[in-house]
């Protein structure tokens, strides 16, 4: 499946969450904290869908995250196993390619992604924010973190993790695919 299809797809599950809401998009967009312009472009598959915000709108309506995603209800609740390289993908932007390594995994608190980052997709890489907390913990590659003002290089093996309210985005470096696991955490 392709990036656009992808990003369609969640925009398809965005407009039936609404309507069976019963909800304006107005409503929606103030629910979230954006701009109703800016919520209606997610909601036509044409834009980008930040994660942050499937999470933030996860949260308000009382969904779970895959259901956004991947259309598909989590269902484990003791364990959910995660193969290598089996986790259900999400390509939610241009820049990042996300796999989720917890999909099946009911009611949780984090979300863990194995993100990948091509150098070709810097330039599209854009400033995001969101509630909680991201750790990041570098596989291969090297990543350029920018967080607000300061700009952050890690190394394989180098982990960080921050205020992800804080306005940020991600770099590859030195013209090699960037590949690092990010965990999620909303307070």
């Amino acid at each position: 499946m392709s990036d656009r299809e992808n990003i369609q797809q969640v925009a398809s599950r965005l407009v039936g969450l609404r309507d069976a809401l019963e909800l304006a998009p107005e409503q929606v967009a103030e629910a979230c904290g954006i701009d109703v312009d800016t919520y209606l472009g997610y909601e036509s598959g044409n834009q980008d869908i930040p994660i942050s915000f499937i999470q933030n709108l996860a949260q308000i309506y009382g969904v779970q995250v895959p259901e956004l995603l991947f259309g598909t209800s989590p269902r484990m609740s003791a364990y959910y196993v995660t193969r290598a390289g089996k986790g259900a993908r999400v390509e939610r932007s241009k820049a990042y390619s996300y796999e989720s390594l917890a999909e099946g995994f009911a009611d949780r608190i984090i979300h863990p992604f194995m993100v990948t980052l091509e150098p070709a997709n810097n330039a599209t890489a854009k400033p995001n924010s969101h509630p909680g907390q991201e750790y990041n913990y570098v596989i291969s590659g090297r990543e350029e973190l920018h967080i607000g003002a300061k700009t952050i290089v890690l190394n394989p093996g180098d982990s960080i993790i921050f205020n992800a309210s804080l306005p940020h985005y991600m770099q590859a470096l030195d013209e090699q695919p960037l590949q690092f696991i990010s965990i999620i955490a909303s307070k």
